[in-house]
């Protein structure tokens, strides 16, 4: 999957949500539907780009933060840049370094392409977000799963501990998956029960997205 395509200011991009749970299979289901996509190009965004600037913070008040808020998320410039990409022009995406808990100083470039996938636990939470998206998929995986997979992907990328990781989940991300992502699954057009994975699912996905480019696009 790129971050960068062609620009063509004739073309009316795909927006493409997909929302669900910590580790619900999200980017797997991304990159899977992409690869099934070629030779269209498609350009991907995650909202966890998004996360607030937290420099004025010292780094152990930053670890205390609820990651899993609406508030930590600046879903107001992620807006802006699905209008940009929407109306054919590229953007400038943050790049989160998960390790400090803060945007570094580098920004990406991502260009409009036929599709555009936009990936995050609390994407569909939003409803400004929600209209501006063609397509809605959402994953729904089991919390022991997520959890699971959470440990793995953390203590291997992110630099955590399993304690840690734990405390986290329990004290916030569960909590906080229960409250807001749970209730935002009412918002998708198609629902994934097996993961990215899934041959089924992304059977469907790939055909409603080529089902969109043909409509809007015409091929």
């Amino acid at each position: 999957m790129n971050s960068q395509s062609g620009n063509n200011q004739s073309l009316r991009p795909i927006l493409v949500g997909i929302a669900g749970g910590s580790c619900a299979g999200k980017t797997t289901l991304a990159s899977e539907v992409a690869k099934r996509l070629a030779p269209h190009p498609v350009s991907a965004i995650q909202f966890d780009s998004y996360y607030r600037d937290l420099s004025h913070l010292p780094l152990p008040e930053r670890h205390r933060q609820n990651f899993d808020c609406l508030e930590i998320l600046e879903w107001e410039l992620l807006r802006d840049h699905l209008r940009e990409l929407h109306a054919g022009r590229p953007v400038r995406v943050p790049v989160y370094d998960y390790r400090v808990h803060n945007r570094s100083a580098e920004t990406r470039e991502v260009s409009p392409a036929p599709v555009v996938m936009v990936e995050g636990i609390l994407l569909f939470a939003v409803p400004a977000l929600v209209e501006l998206l063609d397509l809605r998929v959402f994953l729904d995986a089991a919390a022991d799963v997520r959890l699971a997979r959470r440990i793995e992907r953390d203590i291997r990328a992110r630099g955590r501990t399993k304690e840690s990781v734990i405390a986290q989940y329990l004290a916030t991300v569960q909590p906080m998956h229960d409250r807001l992502v749970e209730p935002s699954k009412k918002f998708a057009a198609l629902i994934v029960y097996r993961g990215g994975l899934d041959e089924e699912a992304i059977g469907r996905v790939v055909g409603e997205i080529k089902r969109l480019l043909e409509v809007t696009n015409g091929y």
